[in-house]
């Protein structure tokens, strides 16, 4: 009786896992220079990216999926790797979100910072930090670990390297581990901001840019 239980338990949980899983030929993909796919005009490659994407945690293709398609093996690898820097690092949502939040900004990717400027405030980070990485400024007032992972992020990108001092900080907050996935976090979000840009991906209708001043 209890082996049954269990295994109706894991069948129930698969059936919910499948019935949360966006139906491949509903997604609407946007894109400017690359145009938005249908799914019937994929190749099987590009299918099973596709169905790789929707089945994980994102639920959706919104972003830099319509360009990784050109190129559907990389581009899978390369949504895996998303997939963990973003769920699944050893940084806190909030940590991980702040590091995403600065390399948008970097790289001026309007809709990568329209689509992580909310998540960073949902994961805890103040409006006015955000404001203040908006506008290319240091932050004025931020919590240790805020502090830590804006002044490795920012160093990195700026100078392309990280000075002893910042890295050490980093790694007793961090952990080394901690530093690692930091890394991998911006880089990956680097990788997704050029596709962006490469792109002109638009913004969603009604949202404005906001780094149209600093272009």
């Amino acid at each position: 009786m209890r082996f049954e239980l269990v295994c109706a338990a894991i069948m129930g949980l698969v059936f919910v896992a499948n019935a949360q899983a966006p139906n491949p030929r509903d997604v609407k993909l946007v894109g400017d220079r690359f145009k938005p796919l249908t799914y019937d005009q994929m190749t099987p490659e590009q299918k099973a990216m596709t169905e790789h994407v929707l089945g994980g945690e994102r639920g959706g293709m919104g972003g830099p999926f319509n360009v990784m398609l050109r190129s559907p093996e990389m581009g899978d690898l390369a949504q895996k790797l998303g997939a963990h820097v973003r769920f699944h690092s050893s940084l806190s949502r909030k940590q991980n979100e702040l590091a995403i939040i600065i390399t948008a900004r970097y790289w001026k990717a309007e809709y990568e910072w329209y689509a992580h400027r909310r998540l960073a405030e949902q994961a805890g980070v103040t409006p006015a930090v955000i404001e203040a990485i908006r506008a290319g400024k240091r932050p004025a007032s931020m919590q240790p670990d805020e502090e830590v992972v804006y002044n490795f992020v920012t160093e990195l990108l700026d100078t392309k390297r990280v000075s002893d001092p910042i890295f050490h900080a980093a790694v007793e907050k961090l952990g080394e581990r901690g530093v690692v996935d930091m890394v991998a976090v911006s880089g990956y979000y680097n990788l997704v901001s050029m596709f962006l840009n490469v792109d002109r991906y638009p913004l969603p209708n009604g949202a404005k840019p906001e780094f149209a001043a600093a272009r």
